[in-house]
């Protein structure tokens, strides 16, 4: 029911941006039991509306259609507002992180620098495509460690999102 209130939010019209979303990855997980093995996918699916809304859900399931589908609610339901921000003069829109900052997920670490304008996204595919979602056009980034694990690198940038968040409620806390 609740995937249904983010989708009433953010259908398309005049003033909203329509959520989009993409599979990032699928990929087969098992678990030894002893009758043997038993095998399960899992789903990693990045959403966002390309104006400051992005969301990343993981689901496992026995079929990859409800992998995917269970994904795509989950990161409907975990959407988080990115705040963006301006590299030198505040001309036009917000178009790159407002800050450096860094996330951490697993052995993967992740760290994004503001870029001027037209610089477009320097870093990995999925950074670029994480981002995009986000609505950040221009950033440097940065990462280190086991970054083929893709949910770990995912969970990384995602974690750069909410510190973010919570940077910029310290900020309003403290003044």
């Amino acid at each position: 029911m609740e995937d249904q209130i983010i989708d009433y939010f953010f259908q398309p019209n005049a003033c909203s941006h329509p959520l989009k979303d993409d599979v990032v990855k699928i990929m087969p997980v098992q678990k030894q039991t002893r009758a043997g093995q038993r095998t399960r996918f899992k789903a990693f699916v990045a959403i966002g509306d390309g104006n400051g809304h992005c969301g990343l859900g993981v689901k496992c399931a026995k079929e990859v259609a409800t992998a995917i589908r269970g994904a795509i609610i989950s990161a409907k339901l975990s959407l988080i507002p990115v705040r963006r921000g301006y590299w030198g003069n505040k001309i036009g829109d917000p178009h790159t992180v407002p800050m450096k900052v860094s996330g951490k997920c697993g052995s993967v670490r992740i760290r994004l620098v503001p870029a001027p304008r037209g610089t477009q996204i320097v870093g990995a595919p999925t950074t670029k495509k994480m981002l995009n979602f986000a609505g950040i056009k221009d950033c440097f980034s940065s990462s280190c460690g086991k970054t083929k694990t893709k949910g770990n690198f995912l969970r990384s940038k995602n974690d750069n999102f909410f510190v973010q968040i919570f940077e910029m409620e310290e900020s309003y806390i403290y003044r």
